[in-house]
């Protein structure tokens, strides 16, 4: 019996050996297939463990820019207010002087310059903030996911602070320079009319136009600037004495400037904008109503804007008194617009997505 199945085993010999070698191949094939699977598996589950505390990282920052703009509102308004003093000509018109009429022909210029800077300022605190603070915010969580590696931080508290103190400017010199340059273009559009002018909201929204056109497309300087400070600032004139965090600061200066300059920040600017001279027009046009008589309300709300007018010296306190809704720290609808506007929260995921890259730090 065993000669019997040792001769099959001899004469079958090269099967017996192919079909070894093929179960132990398979063996060896299962073992690694499972250990690749095991390392897939793995791999997708630290990416996503990362890819969940990068989201929350993100929405946290999010909130933290929302909670900033607020912060920065109440600075904002009263930086404009000093500048562009109504308030003091309203006091002289109650003393009845002799010059009534050229006082409120100044303050028809300092009422509308005031909340047209008080809606490009605003926007423009929005958008700044949101690409200063997801670029900060993309290199911390970069710091705290390389920080234990021995890898350079490039985001320590002594940068952040140097890096967003630059916002200042806007504050400051930028807010200055755009106050000449709007109340120039206000000038040139409503200097000529009188004050016994009746406007309707249509004529209004023309008359911002023609504004927004000449402080946009004819103005020497494009709106970056009045965000952020040339390249020739304080840090690059100490070029011998520079810091490691000096150094730091200025690459984030850099490439803030490179993202004011790009044409997606031009659009999410320009669609801030936009919404906030459409609620600006909404704000107004709650002074517009028609008499309860005639015509029905019913035919104003849908949309006939030129059916009531008001003289331009009736408009001009309601327009300087929209400061306070467009600076206000409480959250307003035209606050609330720009924070929770689409584009702006596309653009600031982008602006985080691109820094909080591994790859950023090799560039």
């Amino acid at each position: 019996m065993f000669s019997s199945a040792w001769n099959f085993v001899k004469r079958h010999k090269r099967k017996f050996i192919f079909a070894g070698a093929v179960v132990g191949g398979l063996y060896v094939l299962g073992k690694y297939a499972q250990k690749k699977i095991r390392e897939i598996q793995e791999r997708e589950a630290t990416e996503y463990i990362a890819q969940a505390r990068r989201q929350f990282h993100f929405e946290s920052n999010q909130r933290t820019c929302n909670m900033t703009v607020l912060s920065m509102l109440p600075p904002l308004r009263e930086a404009i207010i000093s500048q562009l003093n109504s308030e003091s000509l309203t006091a002289l018109l109650k003393t009845k002087p002799d010059n009534k009429l050229e006082i409120w022909e100044d303050l028809k210029i300092i009422s509308f310059t005031r909340t047209i800077v008080a809606i490009y300022s605003t926007s423009m605190l929005v958008v700044l903030l949101r690409v200063q603070l997801n670029i900060i915010g993309g290199y911390l969580y970069l710091d705290n996911s390389t920080g234990k590696s021995g890898t350079t931080v490039v985001a320590p508290p002594d940068v952040q602070q140097q890096y967003l103190s630059s916002i200042q400017h806007l504050l400051g010199d930028g807010l200055t320079a755009l106050m000449t340059v709007v109340k120039k273009a206000v000038q040139n559009s409503l200097g000529s009319l009188s004050l016994k002018q009746s406007l309707s909201v249509l004529e209004l929204e023309q008359q911002l136009s023609w504004i927004r056109a000449e402080v946009e497309a004819g103005s020497e300087r494009s709106l970056s600037w009045y965000m952020l400070a040339d390249e020739e600032n304080a840090l690059t004139d100490q070029a011998c004495g520079l810091t490691q965090n000096d150094v730091m600061t200025i690459r984030l200066l850099n490439e803030t400037r490179d993202m004011l300059d790009s044409p997606d920040f031009t659009t999410v600017l320009n669609a801030c904008l936009n919404r906030g001279f459409s609620r600006l027009l909404d704000n107004l046009a709650e002074f517009f109503r028609p008499p309860p008589a005639t015509p029905p309300p019913a035919l104003f709300l849908i949309g006939n804007l030129s059916a009531v007018s008001l003289p331009l010296a009736k408009i001009i306190p309601i327009i300087n008194g929209q400061i306070n809704t467009i600076c206000s720290e409480t959250p307003s609808h035209f606050v609330q617009d720009l924070l929770m506007n689409d584009q702006v929260k596309e653009f600031a995921a982008n602006v985080y997505e691109t820094f909080s890259m591994p790859q950023e730090l090799q560039k």
